[in-house]
């Protein structure tokens, strides 16, 4: 039995497939071919960006699938080449292999194998939390240049010309020159091929427009000798499924591909991650981040083994099997056996496929992840979040996927510590007809209590923002029309005090004393006493002008009448001032007590 249990953690998707129900079969059979008839064009044109042959892309297509479906946690993910990996891929190996197709494979492969070996060792250190570093803008930024790269790499091939510039602006400035060496008969192919592309959504949603529009330009090569006219064709595909090898790697190999591989396995696996948590979220079911890393990690591994490279999960391929009614992993497995069927029934046909249609169905899968609108968002909402994502997308254009992402990792630490350490200060108000208090900014025609201050520092006070909220107090008082008499502060969001903040608090109350203004304390009364306790500040004046909640402060400021005296005699009772004793055999405190963007908790 341990040993099962062990299979079941090490394979969480042979469970379901052993208690497999028949009645899903009809539904995955066929959600599984309309995969497989979408992952062939793609894999196909994908192999092509990351610069490696047709059949190197369908041998990604095979196993990698196989391996998922026992080893993923999704029910629906689909994974593949990808845009992404197969961008970041040529972007490492072109400069490595220096022109040799020999080396440049076994560089792809070498890359692929230690990408699914960072990704096992991330699993085993659980580590799947690191998806978060890549935050939504970086990713978004990440597929908008990748994107963009892409759909203006592909301009030589549907024109028929030869591009001699390696960089996205470069080759915008060259698109004038292919357009006067364009290729009639082949920008011909290419205006028919995207008009199929564009007019079959409509008539059909279920038909896979890239497959129908490859089989149409294959007919057509086939039919009209297209290759005897110049139209570029792909040529002989390797037939046979792939022979099962262990790479050869270096020692100067790994080296030389250590950081990439790293930076790749991040990518893959959180851009896998956003497609896996968007489709469980839809069909309510859960996945395990560390898991799933251990299944991106198995799966490059054998693409690796299979000739194969780099595979992820694919937003568009999940798409189609989720709206083909696939219930179960058995639709990744269906997929794998047809690609594997089409490879042993012959690819003799394949050989007919006219590159000018792969660039237009590449153009076509670019546009279609290809997002701006979300940079107008961002610009409303929040300006980091442009900052980043503009900063990602202009460095994947300008310097490549790899160095894009380690500036903008860089650059969200650096704005996530300057965050920490300049957390806002907010200035509560009471909003006549509404409970609690509001941050002033909401509800600028508010007016404050006369000579009192309430304020609500968003952050813990610690040694590195210290100064600036001494600093930020005195500004916000120095800002108020009228006097001053006693300043509250709201504890809440201070998850933590070290002895740098107790010493600012002491400075403060000592520097508003001399101004005649009394410090006031809201809030967490159990964690403020054990804050002195630890820093060793037995400072009576700060824990007797401490109380339960900032309702109370202000009561107490107020002078209360007999009714609120009797409501407050009850609610003081119960959360009176604890005694040492009670402070020490208090638990931990929660991170969960620092609540209340809004409303103040009373």
């Amino acid at each position: 039995m341990p040993a099962l249990a062990y299979l079941n953690r090490l394979l969480p998707g042979l469970q379901p497939l052993l208690k497999y129900r028949a009645a899903d079969l009809p539904h995955d059979v066929s959600a599984g071919l309309a995969v497989a008839a979408v992952s062939i064009p793609v894999a196909i044109a994908y192999a092509e960006i990351a610069g490696l042959s047709p059949s190197a892309g369908l041998y990604s297509s095979i196993l990698p699938l196989i391996v998922y479906a026992l080893a993923g946690t999704s029910r629906q993910m689909i994974i593949g080449p990808d845009a992404a990996t197969c961008a970041m891929i040529a972007a490492v190996v072109a400069p490595m292999a220096a022109g040799n197709s020999g080396l440049y494979l076994s560089f792809s492969i070498a890359l692929t194998l230690l990408t699914g070996i960072f990704c096992l060792a991330a699993s085993f250190l659980r580590l799947g939390a690191l998806a978060d570093f890549l935050a939504r803008p970086i990713l978004v930024g990440l597929l908008n240049g990748i994107s963009l790269s892409i759909m203006v790499g592909q301009i030589g091939k549907v024109l028929g010309s030869k591009p001699q510039a390696s960089r996205f602006f470069r080759q915008l400035l060259e698109i004038p020159e292919l357009v006067l060496q364009a290729h009639l008969p082949t920008v011909l192919l290419s205006l028919a091929c995207v008009l199929v592309m564009a007019i079959m959504p409509r008539l059909s949603q279920r038909l896979p427009g890239s497959l129908v529009t490859m089989a149409l330009a294959g007919l057509a090569a086939y039919l009209l000798r297209l290759d005897e006219m110049g139209v570029a064709l792909i040529g002989p595909v390797a037939s046979g499924l792939p022979s099962l090898e262990w790479p050869d790697l270096q020692l100067h190999e790994v080296g030389d591909l250590a950081g990439a591989a790293a930076g790749l396995a991040l990518v893959l696996f959180t851009s896998g991650m956003l497609t896996a948590r968007s489709f469980a979220e839809r069909n309510r079911y859960d996945i395990d981040v560390d898991r799933e890393f251990a299944a991106f990690g198995l799966a490059n591994i054998v693409a690796a083994v299979s000739q194969g490279f780099a595979v992820t999960g694919s937003s568009s391929r999940t798409a189609v099997n989720d709206a083909n009614g696939g219930r179960t992993q058995m639709v990744g497995i269906v997929a794998a056996v047809a690609v594997a069927l089409l490879l042993l029934a012959g690819t003799d046909w394949l050989a007919w496929l006219p590159i000018p249609a792969l660039g237009v169905v590449l153009i076509f899968a670019s546009w279609s992840l290809l997002d701006l609108q979300v940079f107008r968002r961002y610009h409303q909402v929040e300006r980091a979040a442009l900052l980043l994502g503009a900063v990602t997308m202009l460095g994947v254009l300008a310097f490549g996927a790899i160095k894009a992402i380690v500036l903008a990792v860089t650059l969200a630490l650096l704005m996530f510590v300057r965050r920490v350490a300049r957390p806002d200060l907010e200035q509560l108000v009471t909003v006549r007809g509404r409970p609690g208090l509001y941050n002033r900014l909401l509800f600028p025609d508010a007016r404050p209590i006369d000579g009192l201050l309430l304020l609500r520092f968003c952050g813990p006070l610690v040694f590195f923002n210290a100064s600036h909220f001494r600093s930020e107090v005195q500004r916000a008082i120095a800002r108020q029309a009228a006097p001053v008499e006693r300043v509250v502060l709201d504890l809440i969001p201070m998850t933590n005090i070290d002895i740098t903040g107790i010493d600012m608090l002491e400075r403060l109350d000592e520097e508003l004393a001399v101004q005649g203004i009394v410090l006031t304390l809201a809030g967490r009364q159990i964690e403020f006493e054990r804050w002195l306790q630890v820093t060793g500040h037995p400072d009576e004046s700060l824990r007797q002008r401490a109380y339960p909640t900032m309702r109370q402060a202000i009561r107490q400021w107020h002078g209360r009448d007999e009714g609120a005296a009797e409501e407050d005699a009850e609610s003081e009772a119960e959360t009176a001032a604890p005694t040492r004793e009670a402070v020490a055999e208090a638990p931990p405190a929660r991170s969960d007590d620092a609540g209340g963007n809004g409303n103040e908790r009373a």
